[in-house]
């Protein structure tokens, strides 16, 4: 009877959580937007059309939109002042929720599975725990070890660009937009280059797990992916352990705050985000900006004779047309007295969505 019981659970449990996380926020969002909900409507065309048209009914309401699901903003000084806040906290907490949902967001739950928005990733990880995460993430990462990386990440660019001039047609997100970053990020991680291509095939993989409403097949291929990422990295981390290299990630494996260092799940948390929230956003930001200057040559041109502008350039692509167009944030406590923006609404703020500010033709020459 109880190994029936068992395999019962092991089999409802991941419907449970795709039920839940997503099968039914895509439900309820494509109701909202067949009611004609601005929210609903900007997922769906981020997904399947073109959202940008909708920024801009989404700015007529002013600085703060209420949803059916959320409020929402299109402004930057509403946008800065919810992200900045410790009001607000990121991702989704589903010890708060209560009731029959809350039961079974609880029940289904698989502590093995770490995705970026999962706990103990940085992302998600609130003070006091995020403080002393962050004390020994920043002993590793510091101006330094970042400004060597920078240097190694140009000698790799450098390498790639050399390797496309052969006067043939490439793609090239294959050949450089994704070669770039996953060679930083694996070495930053220590990967050997023997397993690079796996730990790539991985992160693909597992990418989508910061997506909402993925199909029953899609969840179930990301749920996989992370495992595999997950024994890969126990593997990885003993390895590094017995044979520390100069790599960050041997670095963070050593680092100690008052004698304390990160434990197995917050150094998979850390790695895992590494991987997954600097991989894809680096590739798009590579497309969507070689995009942007093939479709705008008086702006390539305006960088070609004044390289300088290229920094600003970058910040401007990023706004522009950025690899994340929307992100939350949850409140922690009623905030209407405590966030001037959330004075524009009526009641307490539930949940902020952020989108993407003003475009501007001219992104590279301001």
């Amino acid at each position: 009877m109880a190994a029936t019981s068992e395999r019962i659970s092991a089999a409802g449990k991941p419907v449970v959580r795709w039920g839940l996380g997503h099968l039914l926020p895509k439900t309820a969002i494509t109701v909202a937007a067949r009611r004609g909900d601005l929210q609903g409507q900007l997922i769906a065309a981020s997904r399947n059309g073109d959202p940008f048209p909708l920024f801009e009914q989404l700015r007529a309401h002013g600085p703060l939109y209420r949803g059916r699901l959320a409020f929402l903003t299109a402004s930057l000084p509403t946008a800065r002042e919810v992200l900045t806040s410790n009001d607000f906290r990121t991702g989704f907490d589903p010890s708060q929720v209560r009731g029959v949902l809350g039961r079974a967001f609880r029940w289904a739950a698989d502590d093995e599975l770490l995705g970026p928005l999962e706990p103990p990733s940085l992302l998600v990880t609130e003070p006091p725990d995020h403080t002393r995460y962050r004390k020994l993430v920043t002993k590793v990462f510091t101006v330094r070890a970042v400004e060597k990386v920078r240097a190694r990440a140009e000698q790799i660019a450098a390498e790639l660009l050399d390797r496309l001039t052969d006067g043939h047609r490439v793609d090239l997100v294959e050949r450089y937009c994704a070669l770039l970053p996953v060679t930083v990020i694996a070495e930053i991680l220590g990967v050997p280059v023997s397993e690079r291509e796996r730990v790539l095939d991985l992160g693909a993989a597992a990418a989508p797990s910061l997506d909402l409403g993925l199909s029953w097949r899609q969840f179930r291929e990301v749920e996989s992916a992370l495992a595999s990422f997950d024994r890969w990295l126990s593997s990885h981390l003993e390895r590094l352990r017995r044979e520390p290299g100069d790599d960050l990630l041997s670095q963070l494996v050593a680092a100690r705050e008052d004698g304390v260092g990160l434990d197995e799940r917050e150094l998979k948390a850390t790695a895992g985000l590494v991987l997954a929230a600097g991989f894809e956003t680096t590739v798009n930001l590579l497309g969507n900006g070689t995009s942007l200057l093939v479709r705008h040559p008086d702006q390539l041109a305006m960088l070609r004779e004044e390289p300088d502008r290229w920094p600003n350039a970058v910040d401007e692509i990023l706004r522009y047309d950025p690899p994340v167009l929307l992100t939350g944030r949850s409140a922690l406590r009623d905030v209407c007295e405590n966030v001037s923006v959330a004075q524009l609404a009526e009641g307490k703020l539930p949940k902020v969505v952020t989108s993407r500010t003003a475009d501007d033709d001219a992104w590279a020459s301001h």
